[in-house]
């Protein structure tokens, strides 16, 4: 078995680690006195982190609600506008109350290496008194606040879909689509990325195989690698992510290309002007979606320290320069630099950061920032006109493409020689040897996989929902606006 592939990635399994793991120790090993009490001891709620952490959800709730609602909202035709905000502010309600009920127990319990379990549905046995492994041994934060903070992101995922097939789908299709989605594709790709057993657990069991004596370094040696299996399926294969380039970004991206192709073009759609009706609102929106993002990226660490000030400022200094990449390659290509292709290259630079934020050097982000930008200004303007799709909102062009530059990019910038982290490794206790080459490799087969997993399964459950209810609404709601004829409401009265 590969140690370097048991190593610190983006949000470990909320476990009481040490104590699932020490059962399986003391049948199978007999550490000494000193290794059996440091590996019993439980890990202490740390106040700070926890603070940090309550902090976080937030903002990456206000990265939905006001943040994406407007930021899409705004891109659209005023009439429709109100059914853009209904279907942010509906994926964020039905979202949370099907997280509580099996999707936190499907993320982030054991099961297999690629859908978790039921042992925690209706979140039983998640209390007060519940602690959850952070990055450091020893070190936990309530588990109730690791759910709350992963249900923002299983909130907002979905809803980054909609933008490709924005102004041209029922309602009715959105409330379908949305439980089955996170169900069946993004609980089980946040379980294979992000479930592991946590730091306590390895670090306990690496202890106790140091401690055993002769005859009993075989056990321990099983119950060390037991812990070790304990872990999804992208993650088990070295792959790393620090807070959703493929859980989120290429996830959504990928689903957002197969739904905007399915469902089909816009009414006049080459034949029609499609002007944002408001970015005044779409900048309120990115400006929004950017400070929420601090939660998403640097919250990801789980703790507040000098990691969390890394991420922070590598959210900084992407964002900064994909939002200045965009902005100077369209001003050459088409004579003018737009407000819209600003803003559209702070949200790449930002996706492309997601997965690289705790591992990258600061200059690793900002060449990564510059590139993206570059990439995905080209995917939303020549790719697309060339293949003739309609992604209303470059759904695919700045989440797919940008997660994608963003999480092989991760495998590179990662580099302690390129002023990266590098990977620790808990059986260790120390930052194992690097390979740019194995890393990649691991990035790509990641990558690789998400594009399937999203894009089959995608499409499987699109086409389920228009069996069930259809997925478009007529020409003549289309043509009068989803506002009125699906909602009944119009967002602006003259």
């Amino acid at each position: 078995m590969n140690l370097k592939t048991w190593s610190r990635v983006g949000i470990p399994a909320l476990l009481a680690a040490s104590a699932l793991a020490l059962p399986v120790l003391a049948q199978t090993a007999t550490p000494a006195p000193d290794a059996a009490a440091a590996a019993a001891a439980a890990p202490v709620i740390n106040k700070g982190d926890t603070a940090w952490m309550l902090v976080s959800a937030i903002l990456v709730l206000a990265m939905s609600v006001p943040g994406l609602a407007l930021f899409y909202g705004g891109l659209v035709r005023s009439k429709n506008m109100l059914s853009v905000l209904m279907q942010v502010f509906y994926s964020v309600a039905i979202v949370g109350i099907i997280w509580v009920l099996y999707g936190y127990s499907l993320a982030f319990t054991g099961g297999n290496d690629f859908f978790g379990g039921f042992s925690k549905a209706f979140l039983k046995g998640v209390t007060v008194e519940s602690a959850g492994g952070t990055f450091s041994v020893g070190v936990a934060i309530p588990e109730l606040v690791f759910v709350a903070f992963q249900m923002t992101f299983a909130m907002i995922t979905p809803a980054l879909i909609f933008g490709a097939f924005a102004e041209r789908v029922k309602f009715s299709a959105v409330v379908l689509f949305v439980p089955l989605w996170v169900t069946f594709i993004y609980f089980p790709m946040a379980h294979m990325v992000w479930y592991w057993a946590g730091p306590d657990a390895v670090d306990a069991a690496a202890k106790a195989l140091a401690a055993a004596d002769a005859g009993g370094k075989a056990a321990a040696q099983a119950a060390l690698d037991a812990v070790l299996s304990d872990a999804g399926f992208l993650y088990k294969m070295g792959a790393i992510d620090f807070a959703g380039g493929t859980v989120v970004h290429i996830n959504a991206g990928i689903a957002a290309l197969v739904g905007c192709l399915i469902v089909g073009k816009r009414t006049g759609y080459g034949k029609e002007a499609f002007q944002p009706h408001s970015l005044t609102l779409t900048l309120v929106g990115a400006g929004l979606l950017w400070v929420g993002w601090f939660g998403f990226n640097a919250g990801s660490n789980l703790e507040a320290n000098g990691l969390t000030a890394l991420a922070m400022m590598n959210t900084f200094i992407a964002t900064c320069a994909a939002a200045l990449s965009w902005m100077i390659v369209e001003w050459l290509a088409k004579g003018k630099p737009s407000m819209l292709g600003v803003v559209s290259g702070a949200i790449a630079g930002l996706v492309a950061v997601t997965p690289m934020a705790g591992f990258a050097g600061i200059m690793g982000a900002l060449i990564s920032g510059l590139v993206v930008g570059v990439v995905c200004f080209f995917f939303c303007t020549t790719v697309k006109n060339a293949f003739g799709y309609d992604d209303s909102l470059d759904v695919f062009g700045v989440h797919g493409v940008g997660g994608i530059v963003g999480a092989i990019a991760t495998g590179i910038v990662v580099s302690p020689a390129l002023g990266g982290t590098g990977i620790y490794d808990y059986t260790t206790g120390a930052v194992a040897e690097y390979n740019m080459a194995t890393q990649v490799i691991a990035q790509i087969k990641a990558v690789l996989f998400t594009i399937v997993w999203s894009g089959v399964g995608s499409a499987i459950v699109f086409y389920i929902v228009h069996a069930v209810v259809g997925l478009r609404a007529t020409v003549e709601k289309e043509r009068e606006g989803l506002d009125i004829t699906e909602h009944g409401e119009r967002a602006y009265h003259s």
